[in-house]
């Protein structure tokens, strides 16, 4: 695996001399942009591999893209071989419909340290909850983005990422019962701990979203 052909898969030609905000908020926008999610390998009877040097071999070789195991590995593999500060996390995705937080850990995000401050790092939700800037870890802070705007909030050791909803227009009073409107103040997209874990820890959950036909990358409703 070569640095240089990543850059060039993601158009990144800018400095990576300093390890600052800058650059890691930089290669994170570049990368969000260049690789797209995408579970295809499941629809066309091949594995999703967590394997590096297959996930290498598919998004920067063979110009594809991933789902968040892969493409936030790739990451991972990217930001920590130019000497970044680079912690693996696990997330549990909200499910509007069960009005609840997976049971499994199905999600990976990166944390990156920068002279002592932390920030959250994640390539690989899709939809319009795409972070596409580096999430600072605070708690309660609305961070607003390209976007959308974010908000971090911990209770008892668990974070929260919700994205706040911006102000809709509503042109006429009847509207205001439609269900195409959001009742609520911010969606709930994930929650996750600050365990640091290996790509050991999604070899189960990688088998089961792509095998089990209560998965959604197995059915009609999920991603391509």
């Amino acid at each position: 695996m070569n640095i240089e052909a990543y850059f060039e898969r993601i158009g990144y030609k800018n400095s990576r001399d300093k390890l600052d905000l800058e650059t890691l908020a930089d290669i994170l926008q570049h990368q969000v942009q260049a690789i797209p999610f995408e579970n295809l390998n499941i629809h066309c009877g091949e594995a999703m591999e967590l394997d590096l040097e297959a996930i290498f071999d598919q998004i920067v070789r063979r110009n594809r893209g991933g789902w968040c195991l892969q493409v936030n590995h790739l990451l991972y593999w990217a930001l920590t071989t130019i000497g970044f500060e680079t912690t693996m996390l696990g997330g549990y995705v909200y499910n509007t419909f069960a009005d609840k937080y997976s049971n499994a850990m199905i999600h990976l995000l990166l944390k990156v340290t920068i002279d002592g401050r932390d920030y959250i790092a994640d390539a690989g939700f899709g939809r319009s909850y795409q972070m596409w800037q580096p999430l600072e870890l605070i708690s309660g802070k609305y961070q607003p983005q390209m976007p959308c705007i974010f908000r971090l909030t911990e209770e008892r050791g668990t974070w929260y990422l919700d994205q706040i909803r911006r102000e809709q227009y509503i042109p006429n009073q009847e509207f205001l019962d439609s269900d195409l409107l959001e009742k609520n103040e911010y969606r709930k997209i994930y929650s996750f701990t600050l365990e640091p874990r290996t790509i050991k820890d999604f070899e189960s959950v990688n088998t089961y979203l792509q095998e089990s036909p209560a998965s959604v990358f197995t059915s009609d409703r999920g991603p391509r």
